[in-house]
């Protein structure tokens, strides 16, 4: 049972780093843009919330929507939480079950990539606002401030997801 609560609490703890990294990246892309911290935030619970698709309103300033944005807050938490709480179950699985350890990272790189695509799917319409770059280096810093974590809680981690060729 301790190793079932070691996992909860690491994927919680990870989750929770995945998605403080790409909120507080946002506040900064935004800030450094001169929009304002919750600008990102705001545009995007208006596309997720309020099927905000026309492009030519992005270019005027835009009211901040509370609601948006703590709908929009809570799926990303949510779904950073289960993100985090998969990962920390798939790095585990392969520690017990080395053999399949390339595998597992592959689950967790292709993981990765189809976040992005999504999260890219459904910002298309705020595009010039929201660059795939940006999308990129925020999940990016995510995977390694997380990853960083992780490997600090458990140091033989990164012998067991790379396992020597032979």
């Amino acid at each position: 049972m301790a190793t079932k609560t070691r996992t909860l609490e690491l994927g919680l703890t990870v989750g929770l780093i995945g998605y403080a990294s790409v909120a507080v990246f946002y506040m900064v892309f935004d800030l450094l843009a001169a929009r304002g911290i919750l600008y990102t935030v705001n545009l995007l619970g208006k596309v997720v919330f309020r099927g905000l698709r026309d492009p030519a309103v992005i270019g005027l300033p835009i009211r901040l929507d509370f609601t948006a944005i703590e709908w929009y807050t809570l799926l990303h938490f949510v779904a950073s939480l289960i993100i985090g709480l998969i990962v920390t179950w798939l790095v585990r699985y392969s520690v017990r079950h080395a053999s399949r350890a390339r595998l597992i990272l592959l689950v967790i790189v292709a993981g990765f990539i189809v976040t992005v695509f999504l999260v890219g799917a459904l910002t298309a319409s705020i595009r010039p606002l929201l660059p795939w770059w940006s999308i990129v280096v925020a999940n990016v810093l995510a995977v390694i401030l997380a990853g960083a974590y992780l490997l600090k809680k458990q140091p033989t981690l990164w012998r067991h997801l790379m396992p020597h060729q032979g």
